[in-house]
């Protein structure tokens, strides 16, 4: 089958030739036809076989020119680097097409994108909370939406974005076609499914957690942090087989910290992103990642979730993650359309009842390989793999919540009150030698006559 036999536009057509796109994945083949129906979808398939045109072809196939300025079609992502690429992806496919996209997210200044919302807009992507602002603002209606696609829903969820979803969708229009895809399915994903979409259409490639058979996969038990780190070394010095390599880590202060040493090692080579930094940082080092400046991208789970970057080489999961869902998603970075991906996963001994998650999820058993002979194996520790003591009950020392708060200081000599009993009055005569009020013209006679 080849786009040839998708009933598309003679636009879309020449879109997809200059890009060269000739033979549609099969969640593009099989979503075609149901979501050009306008009936409400939720398709699963792994990440990397192109779930973004799966869902924006039949849309952009039927949206029609119009002068109106509200938007027609509403793209909710988790990530602004995901916003930033679907608006990407929606472009080149509309090279021929006359319709107007934006993406809208936090971090920026709110007032550039009510100006470019108020220009009028036909296709509006957005993070779940820019979006509400903008919504609340009354700068942005939401009465014309046909259509409204949640891509990677599990993550919005997982990074606490239920209630808004749930206020976005009470000011939404009830008559809507409501579009899913994701590579996973949860049960938070099934009862928002169950709650707002009706007799939605099931597309299913793969069984969800089902990963892609073009991506080798192994791993090493590895004690703690920095014998990993001595074994990643080992692994990039081979500069000509890892030549693109995403390496990712469980949470934020971590990355910093593998950076550090990475940059140690291999000066120049290193970006990082994750969501305590600028939004012009994390979309430099992308870019820098992806045009080959930097051979090294170490990132955490959240940025994971639709990075398409061409030809990586390797994902390398620094540890092991504690939802099988996010191993997933981030080894759908390597091997994306159909190409050859490969993944390296390093387990602590903590790390084990994860890693068996993980391949219970994939019902598969990752292939163990040996640490070679020439890494050293650290005996030192970093912070949090260090064993915590534990103090037996003592009901002298101060406990945590009694402990005083950082702003706490005792008060200077001269601001303390002491309660002497009766009329303060005496203090003040004693500190100001003058009345307390005006009108205590007995107390300045008296004064005089003394």
């Amino acid at each position: 089958m080849t786009f040839q036999d998708l009933n598309l536009n003679t636009p879309l057509y020449n879109a997809l030739d200059d890009l060269g796109f000739v033979t549609p994945t099969p969640i593009q083949a099989e979503s075609f036809s149901v979501v050009a129906s306008g009936k409400d979808v939720v398709g699963i398939a792994q990440t990397g076989t192109g779930k973004t045109l799966a869902y924006m072809l039949p849309i952009l196939r039927n949206l029609k020119y119009s002068r109106q300025d509200n938007p027609r079609v509403l793209v909710l992502v988790p990530t602004r680097e995901l916003v930033v690429q679907v608006v990407s992806e929606i472009e080149k496919f509309s090279k021929y097409i006359n319709n107007r996209v934006l993406g809208v997210y936090g971090g920026t200044n709110i007032n550039t994108q009510k100006q470019a919302v108020a220009q009028g807009q036909d296709i509006i992507v957005a993070t779940p909370g820019r979006l509400y602002d903008l919504a609340v603002s009354r700068v942005l209606q939401l009465k014309s939406i046909q259509k409204l696609v949640i891509d990677e829903v599990d993550v919005m969820l997982d990074l606490g974005f239920r209630h808004q979803l749930l206020n976005i969708f009470d000011i939404l229009p009830e008559r809507r076609q409501n579009i899913m895809f994701s590579a996973t399915m949860t049960k938070d994903v099934d009862d928002l499914i169950t709650d707002f979409f009706i007799n939605p259409s099931k597309i299913s490639i793969a069984v969800s957690g089902t990963p892609l058979e073009n991506i080798k996969q192994v791993r090493y038990d590895v004690p703690n942090f920095y014998t990993k780190v001595n074994l990643l070394e080992h692994l990039l010095q081979d500069k000509d087989e890892f030549s693109r390599v995403l390496i990712f880590v469980a949470y934020k202060r971590m990355a910093d910290r593998l950076f550090d040493k990475l940059e140690e090692l291999f000066p120049n080579e290193t970006c990082v992103i994750h969501s305590n930094k600028t939004q012009n940082y994390r979309l430099r080092s992308i870019e820098q990642f992806r045009e080959g400046e930097n051979r090294l991208l170490v990132a955490t789970d959240v940025m994971a979730r639709g990075l398409d970057i061409d030809d990586v080489s390797h994902v390398i999961n620094f540890d092991t993650p504690d939802y099988p869902e996010n191993y997933m998603h981030r080894i759908g970075r390597t091997g994306r359309a159909e190409k050859e991906g490969y993944t390296i996963l390093f387990s602590t001994e903590k790390e084990q009842e994860a890693r068996e998650r993980l391949e219970e999820l994939m019902q598969m058993s990752i292939e163990t390989l040996e640490l070679p002979q020439d890494i050293d194996i650290s005996t030192e520790l970093i912070e949090e793999e260090r064993p915590q003591l534990q103090e037996r009950y003592n009901p002298i020392k101060r406990r945590d919540e009694d402990a005083p708060g950082p702003a706490f200081h005792e008060k200077k000599d001269k601001n303390k009150k002491e309660n002497l009993g009766g009329s303060y009055r005496r203090e003040i005569a004693k500190k100001y030698k003058k009345p307390k009020t005006r009108g205590d013209k007995n107390y300045n006679r008296r004064n005089k006559k003394k």
